[in-house]
């Protein structure tokens, strides 16, 4: 990965492809626990793309690429979030029975945005993408304690 992150680094567009292809499923999730509809994970995951095509230079060590990348991801979406007004009302909600899957999925995630932002982010990061505590420290910038503080008052 190294290797591929200092060619897309050169000016290989292949190379940062390659990267992002590897990437893409990881990318949808994180992007659909905070959006939740995927028109607007493409939107926000073509922006994040974008943005880090264009700063690829900017990144230092190429073996934190991951963790920058999610980063671009993650303030894309907030900033979506932000900037997004539209409300569902409980008229547009489908009825449908409470054993449904994909009704307590919708619920979770439904709980999920109700929880404050700086646990959302290392509760998606950690139950929906599998990062331990200290590889989302180095994606939030954050220190490893304060990862496992905020795992444990999120829950």
């Amino acid at each position: 990965m190294k290797q591929l992150v200092m060619q897309a680094q050169a000016g290989d567009a292949d190379a940062f492809v390659q990267l992002v292809e590897d990437r893409r499923q990881q990318l949808y999730k994180i992007a659909f626990c905070y959006l939740r509809n995927q028109e607007d994970v493409a939107d926000v995951i073509q922006d994040t793309i974008l943005a880090a095509f264009e700063r690829i230079g900017d990144l230092k060590q190429p073996e934190y690429f991951q963790t920058w990348l999610i980063r671009i991801l993650i303030n894309r979406c907030k900033d979506y979030l932000s900037r997004r007004t539209r409300e569902v009302t409980l008229e547009a909600m489908p009825d449908v029975a409470v054993s449904d899957p994909v009704l307590e999925q919708l619920m979770y995630r439904e709980l999920l945005q109700q929880i404050d932002s700086k646990y959302r982010d290392v509760l998606i990061l950690h139950y929906v993408d599998g990062f331990r505590a200290r590889e989302i420290a180095k994606i939030l910038d954050m220190k490893q304690g304060t990862v496992l503080t905020r795992l444990r008052r999120g829950r």
